[in-house]
């Protein structure tokens, strides 16, 4: 016998993971410290080709699309935990619709084979408040969608992930590094509690350990409540850069994405679709997640220092 057959076996008894959403910014920042887990993670692909290179003893490419429910089924055979880290924002004319039916879709597979856990990222924003925006409305229906799976649904509200390669913090960086004076929006007053992609990756691992109390809601953010102008001047007080912020109430979110299409990489629908949902406040009300992990996320500062330190070094 040889001396690698031992430790094959031993890998093919460790309990398997899926990982949906793995080309994404977090599920792609997740994935390595998966890797470094006792557990085999099955990466969930449109396209297995783009994640080969990732391939390894203990990381497993599997071919589906949550669109698919049937492809789901290999998927999910033998998975104990499951991440659902998918969002259709980007590549659908109508993502609310997509988004439900690739939750039904993934929750009906989930349920035919037996998943016990579910962890999903989700976003905050307030259930009661009526002018709640499509994009977190749509957040919120998903994780009640995955419910009926009968796995436990561990769901994590966060409002910005602040990390180099996130979408709103390439939108805080790219405003900044390009518009000396800004002719701001009412939105960038409203109040939200941004989260280090650190504290979030923290949060994520932590929940495959959770001990099981049924479905939880866990808001997650940094400990400081801001307003996305504060964002603005905290990258450009780190950065050196001097701004000035001039707020006008004529750009309603339609025009404040044609306006970010401009200056930053989202497309003007992504753009307008993100901005929707920062008139809402996204702040945490419970406080619950703080006794429940043994997680100290970190301040605004640091998380904007550490994305643009990320930022630099990838360059």
């Amino acid at each position: 016998m040889s001396n690698s057959e031992p430790d094959n076996a031993a890998v093919e008894r460790l309990p398997t993971i899926l990982l949906t959403g793995a080309t994404g910014y977090v599920g792609g920042r997740l994935l390595p410290l998966l890797r470094d887990q006792p557990v085999i993670v099955k990466c969930l692909a449109r396209n297995p080709d783009k994640l080969q290179p990732v391939a390894g003893e203990n990381i497993r490419i599997v071919q589906g699309d949550v669109l698919d429910q049937a492809s789901l089924a290999t998927a999910l055979e033998g998975v104990q935990t499951a991440y659902y880290l998918v969002h259709l924002m980007s590549g659908s004319h109508d993502f609310e619709e997509d988004d439900r039916r690739a939750a039904v879709n993934f929750a009906g597979a989930a349920e035919q084979a037996g998943v016990q856990r579910i962890i999903y990222l989700g976003g905050l924003g307030d259930d009661a408040d009526p002018n709640l925006s499509p994009h977190l409305r749509s957040r919120h229906e998903v994780g009640e969608i995955l419910k009926s799976s009968g796995a436990e649904v561990i769901e994590f509200r966060a409002g910005m992930v602040l990390g180099a390669g996130s979408l709103s913090y390439q939108m805080i960086k790219s405003l900044t590094d390009r518009l000396p004076v800004m002719l701001c929006p009412r939105w960038l007053t409203t109040l939200t509690q941004p989260i280090a992609i650190q504290d979030v990756l923290s949060y994520l691992l932590a929940a495959i350990d959770l001990p099981g109390t049924g479905n939880r809601i866990f808001e997650i953010g940094s400990p400081n409540v801001v307003v996305y102008g504060d964002l603005i001047r905290e990258y450009a007080r780190q950065q050196g850069l001097r701004r000035w912020l001039i707020f006008v109430p004529i750009l309603t979110p339609y025009l404040s994405g044609l306006w970010l299409a401009l200056v930053t990489p989202a497309t003007c629908e992504v753009g307008r679709h993100l901005i929707e949902g920062l008139k809402n406040p996204t702040i945490v009300r419970d406080p619950s997640a703080l006794q429940a992990f043994s997680i100290q996320p970190l301040g605004v500062a640091e998380a904007v220092r550490l994305a643009i330190a990320e930022s630099e070094s990838a360059v």
